[in-house]
């Protein structure tokens, strides 16, 4: 998985790609809590995301929880159609902010 980062003002994007699983995942949580505070807005960008277990789902829950603690928001931006399949068969859809 690669993590890169974009940030213009109070908004970071965080754009992933490859595989977000429990050998992943924690290097994305670790992005996420580096550049959740202080900001508006965080975007997590999964439309290069090929798959995505459950430890990457408890991530963006993690940082969506986290966001909302700093009274910002988190979006996810152009899902893969595999991660939005996933989001749907969850529920995490109706949670989640999803451009």
């Amino acid at each position: 998985m690669i993590v890169t980062e974009a940030t213009t003002g109070d908004v970071t994007e965080l754009k992933v790609s490859g595989r977000l699983d429990t050998t992943t995942a924690p290097q994305l949580e670790e992005a996420v809590k580096a550049h959740a505070k202080g900001i508006k807005q965080l975007i997590l960008n999964l439309a290069d995301v090929e798959y995505i277990s459950s430890a990457g789902l408890r991530v963006v829950l993690v940082a969506h929880k986290l966001m909302a603690g700093f009274g910002a928001k988190l979006f996810v931006k152009n899902p893969s159609a595999f991660c939005q399949q996933v989001f749907n068969a969850t529920g995490m859809n109706s949670v989640l902010a999803i451009l």
